[in-house]
């Protein structure tokens, strides 16, 4: 093949699985309609429909009500990943975000407002593992962080985009624009490829072989026993009888409960580091923080800065690499957060010199979270978690972090009540610091490396006889392979890269 032929192909490649990331992604942006509508859409419903909402505490629950959803739609996902894939589980949150924004544009009772945001919840939680699963498994190593990327992008895009419309639109028209975009998102995936990786857990070799043919995908094997066969061989033992991937004893393993534990880690600091109070309350924050900035305008300031920064890590998240990027995230975030009490502990003794404080400290977060672990923990689940087992693991990494969110915004305010305002974001401040010292001790670095070798990291290290036979067998001296792509699990596609260049050590 000459060089300009390989070119094309590569820029195919992107291409098309740019096209595909982005087209998933609008999920994701979705999702940011749902998280961002209570902001604009709460005052407005006060101001033009004042006996709607006709308690505080009611406002609170139609506010916070779409994480308890999410939770249980995250687990909803799980099965249907794995009965009907991918790509139709993101297809299907379209009529259900649809049907929960025509209850709410319609709405004439809190109740129906309250039944539809918590479908509307449950959209999002079907969405969120499905997508980013979707993506990763389309996407070469060698651009999988900058497309993986995408879906976190286009979630704070619908935030900012819910906020700047909600200072021009009321709320019932709002929910009709969100409904048309919840409408446009099955039009723009329906015509893009099933994951090969799943279609080859099914079985469906010919199918796989065109999907990633279509998508340009490089070095994957489509033999059904040439998995089996590597996997003997390494084991230095005969072909066995496949384990169920759900079994008790396949989840057991050491493959599995690792990476699931480092997702859930990952997924609770970026919770607890208090971001999505952050996102519910801004308007509220900088008002008794003393801001002397609008609250409206400081919520559009804030929302355009997260954008902005998660668009930046598109361009450094596979030249940094993940766990750089986790550190520094966690580093600036602990900071800006310790910044934010300070604001709110000199305003409570009566210092009013520092009203831009708050402002800067909240910027100052958005970027550290955007850089790092705002993207990153979603990225890491399509890339950590084992292929047989990824729906299941994904399904449940994403109702827990939807439950660890729903606790973080129910108890912003009974925190504040307890041990301050300022208290509660230095408490922001120290879980931070703790995710920061767990990511440098526990997560590892994928950046470049193809799921099969990532999946290697878990594994129990060899002894040196086999670790030898393993070394002869990864360099193509035996059973005729010339390609290290070749090696892989039984159940998944596996990307071709130089495995003998990447050190596996854990």
């Amino acid at each position: 093949m000459d060089t300009a032929e390989s070119e094309w192909r590569i820029t195919m490649a992107a291409l098309k699985q740019t096209l595909l990331s982005l087209s998933v992604s609008l999920s994701y942006f979705c999702i940011g309609l749902v998280r961002g509508y209570s902001a604009p859409a709460v005052p407005s419903m006060h101001d033009i429909n004042p006996g709607l909402l006709p308690s505080k505490n009611i406002a609170s629950w139609v506010s916070s009500i779409p994480p308890f959803g999410a939770l249980f739609g995250s687990l909803v996902a799980f099965p249907l990943m794995h009965k009907i894939g991918r790509k139709y589980t993101v297809m299907l949150t379209s009529p259900i975000w649809a049907a929960a924004w025509v209850l709410i544009a319609t709405a004439e009772d809190w109740k129906v407002l309250l039944i539809a945001r918590m479908l509307s919840g449950f959209g999002a939680g079907l969405t969120l593992p499905s997508a980013q699963i979707y993506v990763s498994e389309c996407s070469d190593p060698k651009i999988r962080g900058v497309i993986g990327s995408l879906p976190s992008l286009s979630m704070s895009a619908g935030i900012l985009v819910i906020y700047v419309l909600g200072k021009y639109v009321e709320w019932r028209t709002l929910a009709w624009i969100c409904c048309s975009v919840a409408v446009f998102l099955f039009i723009a995936v329906i015509n893009f490829p099933q994951s090969p990786v799943w279609l080859k857990t099914k079985k469906r070799y010919e199918k796989a072989h065109n999907s990633a043919k279509w998508l340009h995908l490089q070095g994957f094997t489509f033999d059904p026993r040439a998995q089996e066969i590597q996997k003997a061989v390494n084991n230095g033992a005969t072909l066995e009888k496949k384990e169920k991937p759900f079994s008790k004893e396949a989840l057991c393993r050491r493959e599995v409960l690792l990476p699931l534990a480092i997702g859930l880690a990952l997924l609770s600091i970026q919770q607890l580091s208090g971001i999505d109070a952050v996102i519910f309350f801004t308007v509220e924050i900088f008002r008794s923080a003393g801001s002397s900035l609008d609250g409206h305008l400081a919520t559009i300031i804030v929302g355009a800065v997260q954008v902005l920064s998660n668009f930046s890590a598109l361009f450094v998240v596979d030249r940094a690499g993940r766990k750089p990027l986790l550190i520094t995230s966690g580093i600036i975030m602990a900071i800006a957060m310790a910044s934010m009490g300070a604001a709110f502990h000199l305003n409570s003794i009566g210092n009013t010199n520092f009203g831009y404080l708050p402002v800067i400290s909240l910027i100052v977060f958005m970027i550290g979270f955007s850089v790092g672990f705002g993207c990153i923990p979603f990225l890491l689940m399509g890339e950590l978690f084992p292929t047989a087992q990824r729906s299941l693991l994904s399904s449940l990494a994403g109702s827990f972090n939807l439950a660890v969110m729903f606790v973080v915004i129910k108890t912003y305010h009974p925190l504040e009540d307890a041990i301050s305002t300022a208290g509660t974001f230095w408490m922001y401040s120290i879980l931070c610091a703790v995710g920061v010292a767990f990511v440098i001790a526990v997560v590892p670095e994928t950046k470049g490396r193809d799921l099969e070798t990532i999946h290697k990291l878990f594994e129990k290290r060899p002894s040196s006889a086999s670790a030898s036979r393993n070394d002869n067998v990864e360099t193509g001296t035996k059973h005729g392979h010339d390609n290290p792509a070749m090696t892989g699990s039984e159940d998944e596609i596996v990307p071709c890269s130089d495995v003998r260049k990447v050190d596996t050590k854990f």
